[in-house]
């Protein structure tokens, strides 16, 4: 059974975590979710305003052993993303999970954390719209498409986009 590792700081945004992790778990993929925080408890939102729920991570980031997951998913919401991209440890297992060419998906504001890590430059993707210009910045192309791959990395917008985002998860990790 392969393994899908979630990473996610507070403030995610709840339907991309948790439609996510839903629908991969029904398609028989093993979960689990890391945290940046200090402790496990991992507030989510909704629309970036509205609290969600709270979920209980399994692994603090600092424990993450990226030899153990087959791809990882990054969440956005706008606090969630802007604090992972600036925190090292999750540098440092999205770099390792690029590095091994294994699934990297992120969605949302979370392709912020692909300028930061590096992996934006000269990858094609999609993100959130408000991101358009700091991707392109960073030396990515922007494409408005529900989805989009390019290699190992797989970028969607939204969530109005998650159907397709598991979709294309899926088909990379049944190669």
């Amino acid at each position: 059974m392969k393994t899908i590792a979630f990473l996610l700081h507070n403030n995610f945004e709840q339907a991309e975590y948790e439609e996510v992790n839903n629908k991969l778990k029904d398609k028989g993929y093993k979960t689990l979710l890391i945290t940046t925080n200090d402790d496990k408890e991992v507030q989510a939102m909704n629309q970036d305003v509205n609290k969600g729920d709270t979920f209980t991570a399994d692994i603090f980031a600092k424990e993450a052993n990226t030899d153990e997951y087959d791809a990882l998913v990054v969440p956005g919401g706008t606090v969630n993303a802007d604090t992972i991209r600036g925190n090292e440890q999750a540098h440092s297992i999205i770099k390792a999970i690029n590095d091994s060419d294994k699934t990297l998906a992120v969605i949302c504001h979370a392709p912020w954390t692909l300028i930061n890590t590096g992996i934006a430059k000269g990858r094609t993707l999609t993100a959130y719209h408000s991101l358009q210009t700091d991707l392109e910045n960073a030396g990515a192309t922007f494409v408005d498409e529900t989805v989009q791959v390019d290699g190992n990395l797989i970028t969607s917008r939204n969530p109005d986009d998650i159907d397709n985002f598991v979709e294309a998860i899926d088909k990379a990790l049944s190669k």
